[in-house]
């Protein structure tokens, strides 16, 4: 909001700037009226004068000669004119403007703005909008607010809830049909595909020569990245010693979820913040049985003369050692095991419940269903059916409003702040899950691992955030929309204050 104060102090001075404008230029014309009455009375009463003295010369018979022009001192002190005087009577003041400096930046037009606020008396406490619109303009805004930036709920008709069940049926069944398990469903096989042609392409870019002949062109590009983006948090086994184990500090670790384990290997935030920490205090942080744990490892040091430039080393690290790790190890058997999706490594920290026949807790859970290939390739297939039901209702509900509703294409788009859109995706999304959650209920057979295994992550996050904000709009019908009412201020205050700012 202090963006806003600002954009709204600087549209109050404009204002009084204008305003002050306004009247030197209404004093601006006074001055040149009173001028002109003055040089008319003036020419007037030379005119007389001159008829007068005509009158008076023909009168006494005498005969005005051009070539006498010597005047009598008294007679040329009459003609004199007090031009200082009449210039003091006529003086304007200059009018004062706003003058940041050439090379100035927002922060120092602001500054400016206050200093002449402070200076000419503006008053910029209060409601600014009292001050700056009319009242056209302000039922104009309410009546915006009203319609496009407070919460409603939504009103949709029998047409909207068909399609969105249709396009949630659609991409249902484009989830059950052509996703299923891990590596093995089309779309799961195309983007297994599509990250191993990635990380090849990322260890050409960065110099690796190829594969020799006769040898696994993957397993030669990992090993390539793999000697480039050495790590020290990358053990592999809970009770071996040294740069491979933890000493049993934790829990059944194994090449299969170590990558899961080590929170440096999530693909996220939380990853790099663990990697980086990792790297510059040469330790290792795992989740053991829904613990944070770390231990010391061998010493690591990261390339760099500064502070900086170490945090950007460690990045880059991160980021190649993530891209030899996606697709498995240099000599993983078969598909190998990738990265966690981002975020699932949190999954560990719910150490709580008691499923399936071994009685594990939902972490342990999580982690068996890593180890079968639920990693960050199969999200990208997993996000493909939410992709295509997501696209198909906001194509369906554009084209309802275009040939059902009449309306011009410009308001057809598609934006998630129209009520009836968000209802229509909550269905749409909806209908996904059910699909996936029931051909994931037929086919485990009661197993949790199997059902997660068939379970589509992505879509059910996604319903999951549709839902929250369906019931906050639900709960805040009438109220005023933050978010959208940021959106919509940043963009009339960008076109408010472009020609002011490209003026200076």
């Amino acid at each position: 909001m202090a963006k806003h104060k600002d954009a709204t102090d600087a549209l109050l001075v404009q204002k009084h700037q204008q305003s002050g404008a306004q009247k030197k230029l209404a004093e601006i014309d006074e001055g040149i009226a009173r001028l002109q009455d003055v040089h008319s009375a003036n020419l007037q009463a030379l005119n007389d004068l001159d008829a007068q003295l005509d009158a008076l010369m023909q009168a006494d018979g005498i005969q005005f000669d051009p070539n006498d022009q010597v005047l009598d001192p008294e007679i040329e002190a009459l003609l004199q004119v007090d031009t200082a005087r009449i210039e003091s009577a006529q003086q304007i003041g200059l009018l004062e403007v706003v003058d940041p400096g050439q090379d100035a930046d927002w922060n120092q037009y602001i500054a400016s703005i206050h200093n002449y606020a402070a200076q000419n008396g503006v008053d910029l406490s209060g409601d600014p909008f009292s001050r700056l619109m009319t009242d056209s303009q302000r039922i104009a805004v309410e009546r915006r607010i009203d319609e496009d930036l407070t919460y409603k709920n939504a009103n949709c008709d029998r047409y909207d809830y068909m399609l969105a069940v249709i396009c949630g049926m659609v991409a249902g069944l484009i989830d059950v049909l052509f996703v299923g398990l891990p590596g093995q469903g089309a779309i799961g096989q195309g983007t297994d595909k599509v990250v191993d042609g990635a990380v090849m392409g990322f260890a050409k870019f960065l110099g690796w020569p190829g594969a020799r002949a006769g040898s696994d062109p993957k397993a030669s590009a990992i090993g390539f990245l793999e000697r480039n983006f050495k790590v020290n948090y990358d053990q592999t086994h809970s009770n071996s010693l040294g740069s491979t184990g933890t000493g049993g500090m934790v829990d059944h670790l194994t090449p299969k979820n170590h990558h899961i384990k080590s929170l440096a290997h999530s693909p996220d935030p939380i990853g790099l913040v663990f990697s980086i920490i990792n790297q510059f205090t040469n330790t290792s942080t795992f989740v053991s049985n829904g613990k944070l744990i770390t231990i010391d490892t061998e010493t690591f040091e990261l390339h760099g003369s500064n502070f900086p430039a170490k945090v950007f080393s460690g990045f880059y690290n991160w980021f190649g050692h993530l891209a030899s790790d996606a697709t498995g190890s240099s000599g993983s058997q078969g598909r190998g095991s990738g990265i966690p999706m981002p975020f699932y490594s949190s999954l560990q920290f719910l150490d709580f419940g008691a499923f399936g026949q071994h009685r594990d807790t939902f972490a342990k859970v999580a982690v068996k269903v890593f180890e079968q290939g639920y990693d960050l390739r199969h999200g990208l297939a997993l996000a493909v059916p939410v992709l295509i039901g997501e696209l198909l209702t906001r194509i369906s509900w554009s084209f309802k409003q275009r040939l059902y509703h009449h309306k011009e294409w410009e308001d057809c788009i598609p934006t998630g702040n129209n009520p009836e859109l968000r209802r229509m995706l909550l269905v749409s999304h909806g209908t996904l899950c059910l699909v996936d959650g029931a051909d994931a209920g037929l086919r485990s057979g009661g197993d949790i691992v199997t059902f997660m295994l068939r379970s589509n992550i992505i879509a059910w996050a996604r319903f999951g955030t549709l839902a929250i904000k369906e019931m906050n709009a639900w709960y805040r019908a009438g109220k005023l929309d933050i978010d959208a009412t940021n959106q919509y201020l940043d963009a009339e205050y960008e076109r408010l204050l472009r020609p002011c700012l490209t003026v200076q």
